[in-house]
Parts: structure tokens; C-alpha cells; sequence
């Protein structure tokens, strides 16, 4: 018999729009689909910890139900005037048992920047708490986080979209993008917040559009521009999104994996078949 079909999933960064992810795993799970290796960044990251801790998506919606910017993120000023991803840390604790990648029921991969290198480098192995919250340690608002003497910051910065562990190791690979290259107004860019909001975007965009090809579906939630990085309080909403942006590509989508599971098993066949005259 072929081997079953391995789903891979890519998570984008996307601050508190990453809550539109949950959206997303609730649809599947109600299909069927059960991703089997995950690579996330930021927000993605986040989420893609919990599913691939075996939460359900009501669990991960727990997660995020008191997560407003000052819960979620608890503000401790340092010396280098940054906050600290300290609370995150704390819910993660509470969240998932073991403080490591290989605690982990599925395979996770997490992008982080490398500020030190200048590099991004995923993570798949070892402390799990602190790449997650490197991974979402955006640059100028959370202060960097330290990781073997090297120092973090968010993976979006050079790679919003880690689609690159899953090639190869996955026969279908499904990307959710939130952070779509779209044209703002006049007035989202006339303070210092919103030209270097604007700024980040662009540059997540420029490293994500490349990768998108490596997908064999990409799921991009209609009017995701409309939230910021910052509106966890909007959650019921995003989960939303997420869930109808995903019911609406499920028949595409089970008809890919379909496509995968007959060519996997045609490729099988004629695998055994060449064996058997080679006897």
C-alpha cells in the first residue's frame, strides 16, 4: 500500500491577525484535514505551537480571548525603553507542557532573524518558549530576545512566509498568508507609526511573495488589510475570517489532496512493479 498523504502548513506573521490562523485549523479540522508538519513565524509561530501541541482550535481561541495588546503582552520598560514578551511566555507555559520542540505531538519550524548575522534561521529543535518569542519580537517595539548568545528579533523581518522546510518533506503544501501586498490610504501614512507600519509591510511583502509559489494552495482572507498588528481585541472577528476565507477553498483543496494521495500511489505501484522485474 502507498504511503498516506503528509500535509505540510506554513503560518504567517501578521501580529493579532495571526488569530485569523485558528479561524483556518477550526475549518479543517470540521473537513478532515489534519496538517502533519507545520512552519510558522510570529503569530504564525504561535499558533502553529499550539496546534502542533494539540490544542483545538476552542482551546487556542481560549488562548487569545483575554489578549489584548496589554495582557498578551505584559509591558516591562528596560533600560533600552523596549517591552518584553514576558506574559506570551507565561501563556505559552500554561498552554503547552513541555518547554521543547520535541515535547511537540507534530514537527514545528519556526522562523526567527538573527540580528548578530544578519540571517534568519529556523528552529525545529530544542527551548521552545523563547524562539516563539523571538519569532514575534517585532523590531522597535519588543525588545530582541537572547538564544545561545545570539540575539532575535520577529522572522518576519527576512522570512514571513517559512514555506522552505516543508519543500520536500511534504506531498501537499497549504500556505496561509496575512500580510497581502494591498494599497492603503492617504492617511494610514501621515504619522511616524503608520509610514513605519507601512515600512514593515513592504518588507514582509518583498520576502513573501517569492515563496508563495512553493504552495499548492495559498489562502489569503478578503479585507485582512483592515486589522492591524495590534487588535487582539477583535479576535471573534479574525477567527471569523479565517474559518470562511478556509470553507471557501476546501473543495479546491480536497481536490489537490486527492490528486496527491492517486499520484503517490501510482508512483508506489510502479516502484513495486520495477522490483518485481528486477527479481
Amino acid at each position: 500500500m502507498s504511503k498516506p498523504i503528509k500535509i505540510g502548513l506554513c503560518l504567517s506573521g501578521g501580529g493579532a491577525k495571526g488569530i485569523a490562523h485558528i479561524g483556518v485549523l477550526k475549518a479543517f479540522r470540521e473537513t478532515g484535514i489534519f496538517p502533519d508538519v507545520v512552519a510558522g513565524t510570529s503569530a504564525g509561530s504561535v499558533v502553529g505551537a499550539l496546534y502542533a501541541a494539540g490544542k483545538t482550535p476552542e482551546e487556542m481561541i481560549d488562548f487569545v480571548r483575554d489578549g489584548s495588546l496589554f495582557k498578551i503582552y505584559k509591558v516591562i520598560m528596560p533600560s533600552d525603553g523596549l517591552t518584553k514578551l514576558t506574559y506570551l511566555k507565561d501563556k505559552l507555559r500554561g498552554a503547552i507542557p513541555e518547554d521543547s520542540f520535541e515535547g511537540l505531538a507534530r514537527p514545528l519550524h519556526v522562523a526567527v532573524t538573527n540580528l548578530i548575522t544578519g540571517n534568519v534561521e529556523i528552529k525545529n529543535s530544542g527551548p521552545l518558549f523563547d524562539v516563539i518569542m523571538a519569532s514575534s519580537s517585532i523590531p522597535l517595539v519588543f525588545s530582541p530576545v537572547e538564544i545561545d548568545g545570539q540575539i532575535y528579533v520577529d522572522g518576519g523581518m527576512l522570512a514571513n512566509f517559512p514555506v522552505q522546510p516543508l519543500i520536500g518533506q511534504s506531498d501537499v503544501i497549504i500556505g496561509v498568508n496575512l500580510m497581502p501586498q494591498e494599497p492603503i490610504s492617504e492617511k494610514s501614512v501621515q504619522n511616524i507609526i503608520g509610514i513605519a507600519t507601512r515600512c514593515f509591510s513592504l518588507s514582509v511583502w518583498s520576502n513573501t511573495q517569492p515563496q508563495l509559489r512553493h504552495c499548492d494552495l495559498v489562502i489569503s482572507p478578503p479585507n485582512i488589510e483592515q486589522y492591524n498588528i495590534f487588535q487582539f481585541s477583535r479576535y471573534k472577528e479574525l477567527v471569523e475570517l479565517g474559518y470562511e476565507a478556509a470553507l471557501d477553498r476546501i473543495p479546491e483543496l480536497l481536490e489537490i489532496i486527492d490528486t496527491a494521495r492517486k499520484e503517490k500511489k501510482k508512483a508506489a505501484e510502479k516502484k513495486k512493479g520495477k522490483k518485481g522485474k528486477g527479481k
